[in-house]
């Protein structure tokens, strides 16, 4: 029997529509179900490009034995989180609430028929590990746990409401975020900061595009030379590693080394949107040629191989190809790249990208990375350094095309979703790279995405995500900034317009009229078991100080003073939040500095 998700728009749950388990998308009739039979519900949430989705779709949920289990105890929910980013962001939290430890994808959530979580974990495999129970073990448990501790489970759905609550920002008048707390963020993130090889913390190692420009401007309006340094040193190394693709341009979501080394190998739009504007702003304050070579890589990977017809762009490229296997788009084996290259470029680039150390990826193959850089190449072989890049930049070319013609089976797999506030991310990063390298046809790109989602998704004073589906804080704030960065770079008549239908949409629609600040979610959203306010940046900034930073740049050019209200209210409700850990809040920061 068929389970509910061939007809779904998200590519990721129409991969799972073939599945022996009864999925259901998240919606009444699910939710109907669980509290018509008293059923827990099991919530897998994950995405297209995630490789350990995947692997534990082929492992447990494609596994007859394992879905009977999943559907004798279970109602079974799949979500794309990057269709449901509110469901994906109120579970996470929940998850590390339970666990005390991060999250993740996919995540797996068991919940009351009411919708509160009692269990969950990440990624469970098919056979116990020696950290990790089997999957099928962990459902027996938790269908024991539902069966005869309800009374226990009640008692922790009440903490469990508490903590949320608990978890929300609160104005405190005595917060006041001065120079100090700036001071502090630095002193944060120097503390976590690799000194030997660039990025904060240890393996795996993440961008965190927001701390880094953070970084930059205080290095620039500060002359902060530390935090230059940590900011510079940094992207360098991002650059010259294997985080980096050296051959078709365009970062990767994560290193899974603390060197860049080795990437978790999806590349999202929204990853390469937020680093391309900050590339284009470290290129702008030093105008070295690493930089200008990433800026404009990347802005060649996202309109060849993300943008669609109508002007917008993709989301993502898969980690894996078509076959199951991660990364074997980008890795290469010794002997035929040596075939496909010139006796020359073969000297110059087996030392430039590594391939006379150790393969790094399954023993066998080498994910290209800068491992000796082309002025020190030209020292050893006693060549002009203008011919080495010659030789680099000539091979670079005809391995791209060797790409090019692999099998489709071999090519990642890419979800065709266009993202409302992805695009804009992509939009800005393409207006200040243009700004900067002065390229008319990137702004036409940029021009281009913004006029799909004008046609696509905005409809009568309402924004949409994508087709059909409502859209969120970060999507209105992502796109008043984007529409901002094209003006300044690229003045049209009507951007203004526009960007005053989004910014009284957002402050309609999402701000708190009370305590201050903006809701994830409209005020006429589904009720979920909690209604966050994002502060914190990750991969992506916050949609809560993006909102305020754009609010106050919308205010400036218009002269219009509640604007600059809402931003302040907003500063204000999570002051005490960001004196508290400032270095997870850079974007308030600056939005504090900007006021």
């Amino acid at each position: 029997m068929p389970n509910h998700l061939a007809a779904e728009s998200s590519t990721y749950l129409r991969q799972h529509a073939g599945q022996p388990v009864d999925w259901y998308p998240w919606g009444e009739e699910a939710l109907a179900r669980a509290q018509r039979e008293d059923k827990p519900i099991l919530l897998s949430i994950g995405y297209a490009a995630c490789h350990w989705c995947h692997v534990m779709s082929r492992e447990s949920f494609a596994d007859a034995a394992t879905a009977a289990l999943m559907n004798e105890g279970f109602v079974c929910i799949l979500v794309d989180r990057e269709e449901r980013p509110d469901l994906d962001q109120v579970y996470q939290q929940v998850h590390q609430l339970l666990r005390r430890t991060s999250g993740g994808w996919p995540l797996t959530i068991f919940l009351s028929p009411q919708g509160l979580p009692f269990y969950s974990g990440t990624f469970f495999p098919r056979e116990a590990q020696a950290d990790q129970p089997a999957f099928r073990n962990v459902l027996g448990s938790v269908s024991t746990v539902w069966r005869e501790q309800r009374a226990a489970l009640a008692r922790q759905d009440d903490a469990l409401r508490s903590a949320l609550a608990a978890s929300e920002p609160h104005a405190d008048a005595r917060a006041v975020l001065d120079a100090s707390v700036r001071d502090a963020a630095c002193q944060q993130l120097a503390a976590a900061f690799d000194a030997e090889q660039g990025g904060f913390g240890a393996a795996p190692k993440f961008p965190h595009p927001t701390d880094l420009a953070f970084l930059l401007q205080r290095g620039r309006d500060e002359s902060d030379e530390q935090a230059l340094h940590m900011a510079l040193f940094t992207l360098r190394k991002m650059a010259e590693g294997g985080l980096y693709d050296q051959i078709g341009g365009g970062f990767f979501r994560y290193s899974v080394d603390a060197q860049w080394r080795v990437p978790h190998f999806e590349k999202m739009l929204c990853d390469n949107g937020v680093l391309l504007a900050l590339y284009a702003q470290a290129l702008a304050l030093t105008g070295e040629p690493l930089f200008r070579r990433v800026v404009e890589d990347t802005v060649g990977w996202a309109l060849r191989d993300m943008r669609s017809a109508a002007g917008g762009f993709h989301a993502s490229l898969a980690a894996d190809d078509a076959q199951g296997h991660e990364g074997r788009a980008y890795v290469w084996e010794s002997e035929p790249l040596r075939l496909a290259l010139s006796p020359n470029e073969w000297d110059v680039c087996a030392a430039h990208w590594g391939l006379l150390d150790a393969p790094d990826f399954e023993g066998r193959y080498w994910q290209l990375r800068v491992a000796r850089p082309a002025a020190a190449l030209a020292a050893t072989l006693r060549r002009p350094e203008a011919m080495v890049e010659e030789l680099i930049a000539s091979a670079r070319a005809k391995l791209l095309a060797q790409r090019e013609k692999r099998d489709p089976r071999e090519r990642p797999a890419r979800d065709d979703k266009q993202l409302t506030g992805w695009n804009a991310l992509m939009i800005t990063g393409l207006a200040r790279a243009a700004a900067v390298c002065q390229r008319a046809d990137w702004l036409q790109a940029a021009r281009a995405a913004l006029a799909f989602l004008k046609a696509e998704r905005w409809h009568g004073g309402r924004l949409l995500a994508g087709p059909g589906q409502s859209a969120f804080l970060d999507d209105h704030a992502f796109l008043l900034e984007a529409v901002l960065a094209l003006h300044d770079a690229d003045p049209h008549a009507d951007d203004l317009a526009f960007a005053t239908a989004i910014a009284e949409a957002l402050l309609a629609q999402f701000e708190d009229p009370v305590e201050g600040g903006f809701f994830y979610t409209r005020h006429d959203a589904a009720p979920l078991i909690h209604r966050p306010k994002t502060g914190v940046d990750a991969a992506t900034p916050s949609g809560n100080g993006t909102a305020a930073l754009a609010l106050q740049a919308l205010g400036r050019r218009l002269d219009v003073p509640r604007y600059f209200a809402a931003a302040e209210r907003c500063v204000d409700l999570f002051a005490a939040t960001v004196r508290h850990d400032p270095a997870s809040h850079t974007r308030l920061l600056q939005a504090a500095l900007s006021a």
